[in-house]
């Protein structure tokens, strides 16, 4: 789905961000402890290094954060995130430490990332053996790009990869590459209706809720921290689901902020962010029970109060 509110430059574009978590975890046990923790298959595929999206679920099956694994051999795995908080995570796993030969430090503050997107191009080297980042090249999955990691990244906003270095490493932008803002990245997302771990899909919420069975959760691996309620949700039905919505003017004041329809509560608004046309785009969590797709939303429950409208078919 392509953005209406911030579309992307044709040409090559980068943003400079700060990760919320970048965990590293060692030790013989380090492989074998995460593929019991985390949704997602850490050994596929086979292969020394490897990339997963997946999902950080309590025994209930509810999300409590979300983060990129990087696996560099059995004995080394790198936890990167978004927005799920690296502290948080870290106490997750270690009340979960029992006999396990595993260390888990947190490199957040140290480590900062870079964006490429748009077009890749063949690398190159300064005269002086400088790496130049005009010339990004990705592994077929992630790999070492000097004294950090590159890996696809997950901003549905095109072709784009991920460059994670200790802070002060990253070499300056030295092309054309347009720079986009945190702003237009967050409307790019909520536009193809990308939940950010834990704001619009947390600690009360299914991933099916969200869509993230489709992209986070494996149902062919082993036992793993709320397996059993993913199994079960795959034939069932969920109750709510997250959608896009969007106002004129402003978008109401705090969240989650509840949303009513026809004066009953529905549900509540997650998160916003201001348009290019005076307007607002958002996503909302709401019940399905009787929702009608064809009628406006409100942040008060009065018919005359400023109408929500549904962007996604119930």
């Amino acid at each position: 789905m392509k953005p209406k509110f911030f579309p992307l430059p044709q040409g090559p574009w980068w943003h400079g961000w700060a990760p919320a978590a970048v965990l590293k975890v060692v030790g013989e046990d380090a492989l074998r402890f995460l593929q019991g923790q985390f949704s997602q298959d850490l050994l596929v595929p086979a292969g020394p290094d490897r990339v997963a999206y997946g999902l950080w679920l309590n025994h209930k099956g509810r999300v409590l954060a979300d983060s990129f694994a990087l696996v560099h051999g059995p004995t080394e795995v790198w936890l990167v995130s978004y927005f799920s908080v690296g502290a948080e995570i870290k106490d997750h796993l270690e009340k979960h430490v029992i006999a396990d030969d595993v260390t888990i430090e947190d490199l957040t503050a140290d480590w900062s990332g870079l964006t490429l997107g748009g077009p890749v191009r063949m690398s190159g080297m300064e005269p002086n053996g400088e790496e130049r980042l005009d010339a990004p090249v990705p592994p077929a999955q992630f790999g070492r790009r000097g004294p950090g990691w590159m890996f696809r990244g997950r901003r549905d906003a095109g072709e784009c990869w991920e460059w994670l270095a200790p802070r002060g490493t990253l070499p300056p932008i030295q092309d054309e590459r347009v720079e986009l803002s945190s702003k237009t990245l967050e409307s790019i997302r909520m536009e193809a209706g990308v939940p950010a771990v834990p704001v619009d899909l947390g600690p009360g919420d299914l991933p099916h809720e969200g869509g993230l069975d489709q992209v986070a959760v494996s149902y062919s691996k082993g036992c793993y921290l709320g397996q059993e309620v993913m199994a079960r949700l795959r034939t069932g039905k969920i109750r709510r689901r997250l959608f896009r919505v969007a106002g004129a003017g402003l978008p109401p004041e705090g969240r989650p902020t509840p949303l009513f329809q026809a004066g009953r509560r529905c549900g509540e608004l997650r998160s916003a962010v201001p348009d290019a046309t005076g307007g607002w785009l958002g996503l909302a969590m709401l019940t399905l029970l009787g929702l009608d797709g064809t009628a406006p939303l409100t942040a008060i429950p009065e018919p005359d109060a400023p109408a929500i409208r549904l962007l996604d078919v119930p």
